[in-house]
């Protein structure tokens, strides 16, 4: 209950469309889908795919990082990094790439590689009842050898020219654009539990509250039990 009260307290200082905006967007975020990121080092890249996941009600990101650092271009992507959630996996001489995949197995996730293999499915035909963790690799080098041996599907997008690739944010576009349309005409029960949605808006006010820390420190204060 402190959460909800908090939260109207918060809500308060901003405008009620606002309000109603973060409600809006909330019945339409999904984590049955999540998004993997294999070491993806221009920034120009990596925010047009944080951006095609906001757009598209993708709520968590994932990063592993091997010889590259994860970076995000703000003009790219338009402020989108503040509303979803991204989880950067970058231990130290640790293998992240196996510790994202059994992180993800570890959530209930499957683990779908973006790629042309032998087997791949497209985006329309893919089976959308599980819940699935994408992973996309870098323009040249693709997925590495260890996600395409671990995986337990392919996905591919359907080309007919010349060129045998697309850029990544262009294919996450294509790809999460499809999933999403599906998910959304289905039966599947893939959005955010009640208590997930509350402390997701809760977070996006405080981010759009100006001094929302202090305000929240004077409310707690307000508010101590005897």
């Amino acid at each position: 209950m402190q959460k909800k009260d908090k939260l109207e307290y918060l809500q308060g200082f901003m405008s009620e469309r606002r309000a109603e905006t973060f409600r809006k967007v909330l019945e339409n975020r999904t984590k049955h889908f999540t998004v993997v990121l294999e070491d993806i080092y221009q920034a120009h890249n990596s925010s047009a795919v944080v951006r095609t996941c906001d757009i598209f009600g993708i709520q968590n990101i994932y990063t592993t990082h091997r010889l590259h650092d994860f970076k995000i271009s703000s003009l790219v992507a338009k402020g989108s990094d503040k509303w979803v959630d991204i989880y950067p996996f970058k231990e130290i001489n640790v293998d992240n790439t196996q510790l994202a995949i059994d992180s993800m197995r570890k959530r209930g996730y499957q683990i779908i590689a973006t790629s042309p293999h032998y087997g791949a499915t497209t985006p329309i035909d893919f089976d959308i009842s599980k819940p699935s963790a994408i992973f996309f690799g870098a323009e040249k080098e693709g997925l590495s050898k260890n996600i395409l041996d671990q995986a337990d599907g392919f996905i591919k997008i359907p080309m007919y020219g010349f060129t045998e690739s697309l850029n990544i944010s262009v294919s996450a576009a294509i790809i999460l654009q499809t999933l999403a349309l599906k998910l959304r005409n289905s039966d599947i029960d893939w959005g955010l539990t009640e208590e997930e949605k509350l402390d997701l808006e809760l977070e996006w006010t405080k981010k759009t509250v100006k001094d929302s820390n202090l305000l929240l420190k004077k409310w707690d204060e307000n508010n101590k039990q005897d």
